[in-house]
């Protein structure tokens, strides 16, 4: 059993510029001399005694395979004779059967067609689903890329709502069947919302594997500039860590490298992600999910499809009227309406010029009439 040294700093003690960045300087040294003294605390006690072999029984269930080997335990391949079926086992590599009954409480808490389901609880091991198919890796196309991701975080949105981070979302804790459906798994370090009774503040940052030291409650390569800070997270960890694992599968490449975990945390921490290597229609989403500081990141997983950049032309915007050419056409043409009228209305009253007299004979007499009287109709 080995002791972490008592000099070194805890999580948060990380040198800061007083908000809440690593500060800054020519090499990153402050960053690199934090991120060294945190991987010491990976000497803390490691027990082994729960491994186990083919062919072993771990309570009623029959050990068949290994599966893998991940940050809080090993999976076995299992066989439970009751049911007649296949199931995953995932036993612990350290003394925390705390933190078993604590990923027990996360998964129990979700039933989501793209989250493993939970089975059994023993006093060192979880009994889950076992998900045949493919571990997730890319390149994969474009269109495949939108199902998956569409799938992940339908996953992680029903986890969100119940108040659960899972807090190791990479691609290696995601598998996809052979009918193309994605399941999302080990929610082994989910973290319970602030309601939950475990005392945030002194639970552990550091847990380490015996051929793996220096792992942050978590994958480095995955992590949140605030989780690898060891500070508290919240959905938008999950949310950093979907758009890394969606650079990886569309790149096939990994966003943050490193001969070292501590190169890699170095990386997280200070690097800006060079996006060239996606395709546009992806950049925004990434730039929203990629924000070092969570308050600017994009806060629901489930708005992820508004960001895609669909590449349609945006619809042409009809053109402002003009206010110097329309109005001057409808005053000309007023103008010239008002013009007809008057011309017409000058034809049509304007007075008659005099004509010849007409006359009329009243009398057949000859000479001079001296008096005469008219009937009223003039004969």
């Amino acid at each position: 059993m080995m002791k972490a040294p008592s000099n070194c700093w805890s999580v948060a003690e990380m040198p800061t510029n007083g908000i809440g960045n690593a500060t800054p300087s020519a090499n990153h040294r402050p960053i690199v001399l934090y991120l060294a003294k945190l991987a010491l605390l990976s000497l803390e006690s490691v027990d082994t005694s729960m491994s186990l072999s083919a062919g072993e029984k771990l309570g009623h269930y029959e050990i068949l395979s290994p599966i893998g080997k991940g940050g809080m335990g090993e999976v076995w391949r299992a066989r439970d004779p009751r049911l007649n079926r296949d199931v995953a086992i995932k036993t612990s590599l350290i003394g925390f059967s705390g933190r078993f009954q604590k990923e027990a409480r996360a998964i129990a808490a979700l039933n989501h067609p793209n989250i493993c389901t939970l089975y059994d609880v023993g006093p060192d091991y979880l009994v889950m689903e076992y998900v045949p198919g493919e571990t997730l890796a890319g390149p994969v196309p474009v269109d495949e890329v939108l199902k998956i991701a569409a799938q992940i975080a339908q996953a992680l949105e029903a986890a969100h709502e119940k108040g659960i981070t899972h807090r190791d979302l990479k691609p290696a804790n995601i598998r996809i069947t052979n009918d193309g459906v994605v399941k999302v798994l080990d929610f082994g370090l989910a973290r319970m919302s602030a309601a939950d009774s475990i005392d945030q503040d002194n639970s552990p940052t550091m847990l380490s594997m015996p051929t793996q030291p220096g792992t942050i409650l978590g994958t480095a390569a995955y992590m949140a500039p605030e989780q690898a800070r060891g500070k508290v997270v919240d959905k938008r960890a999950d949310i950093w860590a979907f758009g890394v694992v969606l650079y990886e599968i569309i790149t096939g490449k990994r966003l943050f490298e490193g001969e070292t975990i501590t190169d890699i945390l170095a990386g997280v921490l200070t690097k800006e992600p060079d996006l060239n290597l996606v395709p546009v229609k992806f950049r925004r989403l990434l730039e929203r999910c990629l924000e070092k500081d969570p308050r600017n990141r994009l806060r629901d997983i489930g708005d992820w499809k508004v960001l895609l950049d669909d590449g349609r032309a945006e619809a042409p915007v009809p053109a402002p009227i003009s206010t110097t050419t329309r109005p001057t056409a409808w005053i000309a043409a007023a103008a010239l309406l008002a013009v007809a009228l008057a011309a017409m209305a000058f034809l049509y009253f304007r007075e008659k010029p005099a004509g010849t007299p007409v006359t009329h004979a009243l009398t057949h007499r000859r000479g001079t009439v001296f008096s005469a009287r008219f009937t009223p109709d003039g004969q």
